[in-house]
């Protein structure tokens, strides 16, 4: 079997689970839809089945909600959440350059909540009481027996602004990194779509940022971009890392074969000063002017979870959850818990791994419920990125982890496949299937 063939094997059977058994709207239909009870009593009133508040509608918040109703049917689900519709941060580089448009990546939480049987309530996550289990909302309080934080990612621009506010703030609106969905992303198409000529600069972060490869497939589509409407523009990609640390061999490669007029690589390209008025940024080795740019700093773990103690430092962010590995609980709680791109481990912020994570997650919650013995499983992280349009050409990965000794991490089963020229990925437009099923997934 070719590389590419067990690839596609590996990336179905993942998402087979998805469309069978315990992936399937299989609860039972005499289950009574609930209604959040958002009440000012401090003291929540005991129920009758158990209660889990999740925060958060990112994939894996979506992800939890869905398989706590199915691995637990009788439990009282309400995802609180404070957009009113989702859209998808995976994808969403391929709208930048409009290979799919914005009812592709916009789903509503209204159609994931009345589908699989759980409360959405469009709210904003304030404050909890740890001692009485109630979750504070800019709509009031919530009771809960099973708390979950699946808050996603800030940025932490503390290590470019160091507590320069204006600079921050410019940073925020005139170069927006466009790695949290909503206007960050309309802001970087106007400026893809508007960019005259000279270098437009995509920065890299160190440490685990949210989507590794998605920086460097978004300099891809930008550059063939340029291309395609004859724009005299070269991809500025300043990288903190040493090297391109996934999918190397792809990106390197198309970097010099597709791109090489168009695309600039720099490795240890470590920011030291921005002086935004002349369009200038400094290094340890060179001075870059740049026509416009989106810079993408360190992230870290929403507010939320610092303002409720339950933060600490890793060797990849400043700011992640503090949480027990092996049981996503935080540390000092026994019913509250964080998972997705906030949580500590190095596992990838990305999508599919997010999804994964919600489902086991959900997993533990019910086997608690249910009185069983919850078992820590493998994410899984599948992950594709588009590298031209015409033809259309993908690279792509699959990989799960293990824990190793003394709070480390290793990867496991890890396959990829980076022949961009003969693989037929994008051909077969797997990203696309991917994401569709996905979707399907979490919200029909």
């Amino acid at each position: 079997m070719k590389r590419r063939d067990v690839l596609k094997a590996a990336s179905l059977a993942f998402v087979s689970t998805l469309t069978a058994g315990y992936g399937s709207n299989d609860v039972n239909e005499k289950e009574t839809h609930k209604k959040a009870k958002i009440k000012s009593s401090a003291v929540p009133k005991k129920r009758k089945n158990s209660k889990v508040v999740v925060v958060g509608g990112g994939w894996a918040g979506l992800s939890l909600a869905k398989h706590v109703k199915i691995f637990a049917p009788q439990a009282e689900v309400v995802m609180v959440e404070k957009r009113d519709h989702f859209v998808s941060c995976p994808m969403s580089n391929e709208w930048l350059v409009d290979l799919v448009d914005l009812e592709f990546l916009t789903h509503s939480y209204i159609d994931a909540s009345q589908n699989n049987n759980y409360t959405f309530l469009n709210a904003t996550a304030i404050d909890a009481d740890k001692k009485k289990h109630i979750l504070k909302t800019s709509r009031g309080e919530i009771a809960y027996d099973y708390l979950v934080f699946a808050v996603g990612i800030e940025y932490d621009y503390d290590a470019w602004a160091k507590g320069d506010s204006v600079l921050e703030e410019r940073l925020k609106n005139e170069y927006p990194a466009a790695f949290i969905p909503g206007s960050e992303h309309i802001t970087l198409k106007h400026k893809i779509k508007n960019f005259k000529g000279g270098n437009f600069i995509l920065t890299v972060p160190e440490g685990n940022y949210r989507c590794l490869a998605a920086p460097y497939e978004r300099a891809c589509l930008i550059a063939d971009y340029f291309m395609h409407h004859n724009i005299d523009g070269k991809v500025v990609i300043m990288d903190e890392s040493n090297k391109i640390r996934i999918k190397d061999k792809g990106f390197s490669s198309v970097f010099n074969e597709l791109y090489k007029d168009h695309i600039e690589y720099m490795p240890s390209a470590k920011i030291l000063k921005f002086d935004l008025d002349k369009k200038v940024v400094e290094t340890d080795f060179d001075e870059i002017h740049f026509e416009d740019a989106s810079f993408y700093p360190n992230v870290k773990a929403p507010y939320i979870l610092e303002k409720l103690h339950m933060t600490r430092s890793t060797p990849f962010n400043r700011v992640e959850a503090d949480i027990n590995r092996n049981t996503y609980k935080v540390k000092g709680t026994n019913n509250i818990y964080v998972c997705g791109d906030a949580r500590p481990m190095g596992f990838s912020k990305s999508g599919n791994t997010a999804f994964s994570e919600g489902m086991n997650v959900a997993q533990m919650i019910a086997d608690e419920i249910n009185h069983k013995t919850p078992k820590w499983q493998t994410p899984v992280t599948i992950c594709f990125s588009l590298l031209s349009t015409k033809p259309e050409r993908e690279i792509s990965l699959y990989t799960e982890y293990k824990y190793t000794k003394n709070d480390g991490m290793d990867f496991q089963n890890n396959i990829t496949d980076e022949a961009w020229k003969t693989n037929g990925l994008g051909k077969e437009k797997v990203a696309y299937n991917w994401a569709e099923s996905m979707f399907k997934n979490m919200f029909y």
